[in-house]
């Protein structure tokens, strides 16, 4: 396996969403696991599941908020998830919290 400073980080979402671009299920670990993370090894990379959460968006008000946990990996580092979404929405409101709703 490859190794050394270089990680691949990011926010992977599955494929559940609300009516109206609610919450977006963040982290997700089915993706990961078949699909991902096979053609990563296949480079030579290890893949991990370090956690995961939930995403709210609300588009008109331009606010993101991060919480939530995973069932089955816990709860992700939520202050990175958010750095990540502020490079992309610089313009939007984004929050974190460890709240489970």
């Amino acid at each position: 396996m490859k190794t050394g400073a270089n990680y691949l980080s990011g926010v992977f979402p599955s494929c559940e969403r609300s009516d109206g671009g609610g919450t977006i299920n963040s982290i997700g670990i089915p993706l990961i696991d078949t699909d991902l993370n096979p053609e990563m090894e296949k480079l030579g990379y290890e893949c991990k599941c370090l956690g995961g959460g939930k995403i709210e968006h609300n588009s008109k008000d331009k606010k993101i908020r991060v919480f939530g946990l995973s069932t089955g990996y816990g709860k992700a580092d939520h202050s990175v998830t958010v750095e990540i979404l502020k490079k992309e929405y610089t313009d939007y409101e984004i929050t974190w919290s460890d709240d489970k709703k």
